[in-house]
């Protein structure tokens, strides 16, 4: 018996298949035996593969549905790194993860990043047939490609290699990870990352370097990473964990994490990989064609993004159609016919996601239908009432900074100083803050929570910080939401970005004239100018990414389009600005810890768990006023509703629910992860003691948050009635203003009567 039945898959476009996959079959056999793959033996006997299974998996003909238009030479390269890659993981699976060898598999993994050079550089000679295989691939592969692609390729190389260190380490433990850990985190153990970077190899067409590391081409990679490896995990759940043991699968994650069946298990994995296919062809056919034409893009460029989009649809579509064949996976109950998969022709970018017509029309046994309506079913407005907040695990204690009453005062004086509280063109009611409403925001203590060891100048700065985002979040939505006029928007964010140079005696060539404007002119001088080149550049890009964040709302609030759960998580870390406060809390000894050990796995989680914490903190307080009285869709509590279907007191408990899982696992990395990384790296004293004030700055950070809203009376029902209530009777708009770290000031065309019961 199966432990589950296949869900519908949504497969929009047909598989086809390349005409030299034959050719293709011939040469891998021998280059796997030639570089000793077909006799390498297991630790307790017996090969990890021989020449009869090779032949049942077939990664030619994996190859050869994922790359249908490549020449044979192009089709051979690329088989030949798929089968490295599997037999990499059967014989990393066989002798480490299953003996629990941890030292011998660090040291493994670090000699093969060896065989990854660089110009100038010389391998090791190979002793195993991974080392083997690698070292061939190599030399067969980077001279047809530049030295940018090389770079991104040695990445997603490393990650997918270094992070199996994770597994290994989880499968020691018998620790599973937690749903958003797992997303992340499988991205980059799972390589599909690196088989976006052969997509380019394939299809002959490199994504330019200056477009690489946007938002958008961002996006279109890790939809298409999530939505393979997900596809994978439900293919793989009995080999991976009735077979072999592993607990890095997202089935078993989501049935351990919502206590549910297998069967429901797999269903919400195919929902949520529904969801990443469908967000990728959002972003395809919205966000990609928007960058080229901001970029001012060549028409070469345009055609090389456009090849390279296809080629990741031909992946998906490709993809599919192996796992349905291939003897590794459960498949058998699927139907998958003699020949490649028939259906409409996929167009290539210009009809990316608009799944063929049939699957335009609307019946309700169509993979994929249902998620795209519920994402485009938000009702702004709706009365929700008060959303009870459950009791939340905060284990850390909160401390409050003795310069707090200064810094309130300092800070009503800095924002009338900066004219926050004067009146802006086209509000209603004059200005967007009051200082009546400012005081009662109180970012000051919200400041003296997170940073409580600062003294009374860097309190200062930080609070003033704090006020300056929340206005610039509550600013952008006013004055661009309800007209969709993200052009303008793009505008301001040049002027704000012109008003941060890098050079503090370089000439500004913008004259601040806003309120926003002056407030960041103030704060980058004052604060840029204690601060080292690189610790500069970084903390200005904290507020670059904020911006940018604050786009992709107005451009989800344009579509009435719910964001899809991991998207929303990864970019409300972002217009919540948790870099930017994390940052703040860095400045006191941002030069001693080198920018490279902030990239390292056991960081980068420590901080997003904090970050997702946080973030939840605020839609789990502000539910009622962004949902009824702004009309925002940007709240996971409105995510998980739509996505789970369910209440919001169901999907509120979710929500508590991720919140304890992500501050049990920042636990864990705290107390386990971060010591045994400064033993692995060899840290010196003083950066060890560095990145211990940070962990404990992000402790504070979390527990400082939770106070602030705990007290805060913002949230509060009688306020939200009190504030929102029009003067008049007939009111033809509505100011709708917004909470720390939320883009939800919102002018509504919306009729109010004094009949309407808010409640």
């Amino acid at each position: 018996m199966h432990a589950f039945t296949l869900p519908g898959f949504y497969v929009p476009h047909p598989a086809r298949l390349n005409p030299h996959v034959e050719r293709t079959r011939a040469h891998s056999t021998a280059w796997a035996r030639e570089m000793g793959m077909l006799d390498s033996p297991k630790p307790g006997g017996g090969v990890i593969w021989d020449e009869p299974e090779l032949h049942r998996m077939d990664y030619p003909l994996m190859c050869a549905y994922t790359h249908p238009d490549c020449d044979g030479p192009a089709l051979d390269l690329v088989t030949d790194w798929y089968i490295w890659v599997f037999f990499f993981d059967d014989h990393f699976l066989a002798h480490y993860k299953h003996t629990g060898d941890t030292e011998g598999a660090q040291a493994y993994l670090d000699r093969l990043e060896r065989f990854m050079t660089m110009d100038g550089e010389t391998p090791p000679e190979p002793t195993n047939p991974c080392e083997a295989g690698l070292a061939d691939l190599w030399a067969r592969t980077v001279p047809a490609m530049s030295d940018g692609w090389r770079r991104r390729f040695i990445t997603s190389t490393h990650n997918l290699m270094v992070e199996s260190m994770w597994e290994l380490d989880n499968i020691n433990r018998g620790r599973i990870a937690n749903p958003i850990e797992y997303v992340q985190m499988r991205r980059r153990v799972g390589g599909a990352p690196w088989s976006a970077n052969l997509v380019e190899y394939a299809v002959r067409a490199e994504v330019p370097d200056r477009l690489a590391a946007t938002r958008p081409m961002e996006v279109l990679a890790d939809t298409f990473a999530d939505a393979v490896h997900l596809r994978n995990d439900l293919f793989s759940y009995e080999r991976e964990v009735r077979e072999e043991g592993e607990n890095a699968n997202a089935v078993l994650v989501f049935e351990r994490f919502f206590g549910c069946s297998t069967q429901e298990a797999a269903e919400l994995v195919n929902d949520l990989l529904t969801s990443r296919l469908q967000q990728f062809e959002n972003t395809a056919l919205t966000h990609v064609p928007a960058l080229l034409a901001d970029r001012a893009c060549p028409a070469h460029e345009q055609v090389a993004v456009a090849a390279y989009a296809k080629g990741l649809q031909d992946w998906q579509s490709g993809g599919h159609e192996w796992h349905a064949r291939s003897s590794r996976y459960m498949n058998d109950e699927l139907a998958t016919g003699d020949g490649p998969a028939v259906g409409a022709p996929s167009f290539g970018f210009p009809a990316l996601g608009s799944s063929a017509a049939t699957w335009l029309l609307p019946t309700p046994d169509r993979p994929g239908l249902r998620q795209r309506v519920r994402q485009h079913s938000f009702t702004p407005f709706r009365p929700v009432g008060h959303l009870p907040v459950p009791d939340l695990y905060m284990p850390f204690p909160v401390r409050t900074s003795p310069h707090l009453s200064a810094a309130r005062e300092h800070a009503v004086a800095w924002a009338r100083r900066m004219g926050m509280f004067e009146s802006l063109p086209g509000v209603e009611r004059g200005a967007l803050w009051t200082e009546r409403e400012f005081v009662g925001y109180d970012f000051p203590y919200c400041a003296a929570n997170i940073h409580a060891d600062a003294d009374a100048e860097q309190l200062f700065i930080s609070s003033e910080w704090l006020s300056w985002g929340t206005y610039a979040d509550d600013y952008y939505p006013l004055a661009f939401g309800a007209r969709r006029d993200l052009a303008t928007a793009r505008l301001t964010n040049e002027r704000l970005l012109a008003l941060m140079p890098l050079d503090l005696d370089a000439p500004v060539t913008v004259a601040a004239a806003h309120p926003l404007e002056r407030g960041l002119d103030d704060l980058w001088r004052r604060t840029a100018g204690r601060l080292g080149d690189e610790a500069r550049a970084r903390f200005r890009k904290t507020i670059e990414v904020m911006l940018e964040s604050w786009l992709w709302e107005l451009a989800n609030q344009a579509q009435n389009r719910i964001p899809d759960p991991i998207d929303y998580v990864e970019m409300r870390r972002r217009t919540f600005g948790s870099e930017l406060t994390i940052a703040l809390a860095r400045l006191p000894h941002a030069h001693l810890v080198p920018e490279e050990l902030y990239r390292h796995r056991v960081m980068r989680e420590l901080e997003t768990a904090a970050s997702d914490y946080a973030c939840f903190i605020n839609d789990l307080f502000s539910y009622q006023k962004e949902v009824e009285f702004e009309g925002e869709l940007h709240n996971i509590v409105v995510v998980v509703e739509h996505f789970l279907d369910v209440d919001r007191l169901k999907a509120r408990d979710v929500v508590a629910g991720l919140m304890e899982a992500r501050m049990r696992q920042f636990e864990h990395i705290a107390s386990v992860d971060l010591p045994a990384m400064f033993e692995t790296l060899k840290l010196g004293d003083k950066v060890r003691a560095a990145l211990l004030r940070e962990t404990d700055a992000l402790k504070e950070w979390m527990s400082g948050i939770l106070a602030w809203h705990q007290e805060c009376e913002r949230y509060a029902e009688p306020e939200l009635l009190s504030r929102y209530r029009p003067a008049g009777p007939h009111a033809e708009f509505a100011l709708l203003p917004s909470g720390l770290g939320t883009s939800a000031l919102r002018v509504a065309s919306r009729p109010w009567s004094k009949d309407v019961d808010l409640r």
